[in-house]
C-alpha cells in the first residue's frame, strides 16, 4: 500500500503563499519579514535593500533628461547604466548596509528578523561587504569621469560625497538620523539630488539651477523618509532618536509628511511654469492629485499600518513627476 500525500488544503495554500510573500519581502529588505534564510548571497542581498535602489536608479535617468544631451544609442544606455550600478546597487546597497551595522541594536527592537540582530551574518562579514560596495562604487565613478572626459572628476566627488553623508547619517558622533528634520532632509537629498546630479553631470555639464531646483525637490523626499520612521517609532522612543513621529506624535508628523511631500512637488511646478514648461508643470500637478487621494485613504487614516500600502500606491506619481521635470529642465537647457 502506498501512502497517499495530505491533502492541500485552503489553509495550507494560504500559509504557502505567505511565506513566500514574507520570503520575498526579506529579499528585497521590506517591512515584515521573517528570519530563517542560510543562504549568505541571499542575506547579504537582504542588507543591500533591493528595494531602495529604484529611486535611486530613476534619479540617474532624470539627470540625464535633464541635460538635454541624452541621446539613445547603445553606448550611452551602456553608460547609463554603469551610473545606475553605481548609484543603486553599489552606493545605495553601502548605505543599507553601513546603516543596518549602525542600527543593529534598534533593529534589535524593531526588526529583529534583519541579518545583523538575528546573527544570520557576522559583524567581519558585514564590514568588508561595506568596503566592497564602497570602492567599487567609487571605481565606477571615476570609469564613468574617465568616460566623459571631465577636468574635474565630478562623478568620483559626488560618490565620495555621498558616502561621507551616508556615513555621518548612520554612524556617531554626528549619527544625523538622531534628528528627524536633517537626518530625513539627508536621506531625501541622497535619494532625488545626489543621483539626479551624477545623470546630469555624466551627459551634460551640472550647473547651479539644477542644484538648487533638486535641493528643493529634496524637500519631497523628506516626507517620504519620514513614511520610513512610523515603523520604527517604539524603538526610536526608546533610545533616544528625535524621528518626527517621536518629536510630535503619529498624527501630526503624519500630516508634515504629506505636506511636505504635496506643496514641494507644487513649487516645482510652479518653477516650470515661471520657464514656460505649462505642459510640463499641468502633467506634474495632475501627478499630485492621486498623490493626495492615496494619503487621504491609507496614510492619514492609519500611518503605522498603511505606511508600506500607501508607498507602493502613491510613489510612483511622485517618481513619474520627477522624470517629467527633467524632461522639461532637458527642453529649457537645465
Amino acid at each position: 500500500m502506498t501512502e497517499s500525500s495530505p491533502p492541500v488544503t485552503e489553509q495550507t495554500a494560504v500559509n504557502s503563499e505567505a511565506d513566500r510573500s514574507a520570503k520575498a519581502r526579506q529579499l528585497l529588505g521590506m517591512k515584515g519579514a521573517t528570519s530563517g534564510d542560510t543562504n549568505i548571497w541571499k542575506i547579504r542581498l537582504q542588507l543591500m535593500k533591493p528595494i531602495t535602489w529604484i529611486p535611486l536608479i530613476w534619479g540617474v535617468l532624470c539627470g540625464a533628461a535633464s541635460s538635454g544631451h541624452y541621446t539613445w544609442n547603445l553606448e550611452n544606455v551602456l553608460v547609463a547604466a554603469a551610473c545606475m550600478l553605481m548609484s543603486g546597487p553599489l552606493l545605495a546597497g553601502y548605505t543599507q548596509t553601513i546603516n543596518d551595522f549602525y542600527d543593529r541594536h534598534i533593529d534589535a527592537i524593531n526588526e529583529p528578523y534583519r541579518p545583523i540582530p538575528s546573527g544570520a551574518i557576522s559583524i567581519p562579514q558585514v564590514a568588508v561587504q561595506i568596503l566592497v560596495l564602497l570602492f567599487a562604487g567609487i571605481g565606477v565613478a571615476y570609469a564613468l569621469d574617465q568616460w566623459a572626459g571631465h577636468e574635474f572628476p565630478i562623478l568620483t566627488a559626488l560618490a565620495v560625497g555621498g558616502s561621507f553623508l551616508s556615513y555621518i547619517y548612520s554612524a556617531p558622533p554626528l549619527k544625523l538620523k538622531q534628528n528627524g528634520w536633517l537626518g530625513n532632509y539627508a536621506l531625501g537629498a541622497s535619494y532625488i539630488a545626489l543621483p539626479w546630479w551624477a545623470g546630469h553631470a555624466l551627459f551634460g555639464e551640472l550647473n547651479w539651477k539644477i542644484v538648487v531646483l533638486t535641493l528643493f525637490y529634496s524637500l519631497s523626499g523628506l516626507g517620504i523618509a519620514v513614511v520610513n520612521d512610523f515603523k520604527s517609532v517604539e524603538g526610536d522612543r526608546q533610545l533616544g532618536l528625535k524621528s518626527l513621529p517621536v518629536m510630535f506624535g503619529i498624527e501630526k508628523a503624519a500630516w508634515i509628511c504629506v505636506l511636505m511631500i504635496d506643496i514641494f512637488q507644487a513649487g516645482v511646478a510652479a518653477y516650470l511654469m515661471s520657464v514656460g514648461q505649462n505642459l510640463y508643470a499641468t502633467i506634474l500637478l495632475l501627478f499630485i492629485v492621486p498623490q493626495i487621494t492615496f494619503q487621504d485613504m491609507y496614510f492619514l487614516r492609519n500611518p503605522l499600518e498603511n505606511d508600506v500600502k500607501y508607498q507602493a500606491s502613491a510613489q510612483p506619481f511622485l517618481v513619474f513627476g520627477m522624470l517629467v521635470t527633467g524632461i522639461a529642465l532637458g527642453h529649457v537647457g537645465g
